[in-house]
């Protein structure tokens, strides 16, 4: 009789995803909702995307602001501020973020993804569940 026994699955390498927090002077943060046909659609997070394969995070995030919301990040003012990894159901992923202060353009949907400035009070709902803990710490952080 054959067995119905699966193997148990492996745990995937993490995805390694540059993440940027766009900071203006007065404090607020840009949010991005993810766009109909991505996982989580609808829900909230800072803008970003993944690193292809021997690209550096930074470059990553330079590339991945400039396709999904047409801004040019400026190295010299992208701060490493943290990382941490998330096991979604669909994705194991290390979020790799940064602080940005300084970048050129103005953010536009270049993606079908809404956007919108925040405070500590934020107007937009759901979450994504990774981006809920570091928008604690960050208010800790300022």
């Amino acid at each position: 009789m054959a067995s119905d026994l699966s193997p148990a699955p492996s745990v995937a390498k993490p995805i390694d995803v540059a993440v940027g927090i766009l900071v203006k002077p007065n404090g607020e943060v840009l949010m991005a909702q993810r766009p109909e046909g991505k996982p989580y659609a609808g829900y909230w997070e800072f803008p970003g995307g993944k690193v292809e394969a021997g690209e550096p995070i930074l470059s990553a995030l330079i590339r991945e602001f400039k396709e999904e919301i047409g801004v040019e990040i400026d190295p010299n003012f992208a701060e490493a501020w943290c990382g941490c990894a998330y096991v979604y159901p669909h994705a194991h992923v290390h979020l790799h973020f940064y602080l940005c202060r300084a970048w050129q353009g103005e953010p536009q949907s270049l993606e079908g993804q809404q956007l919108a400035w925040q405070g500590e009070t934020l107007n937009v709902q759901p979450l994504l569940p990774a981006t809920i803990p570091l928008l604690e710490w960050m208010w800790q952080a300022r």
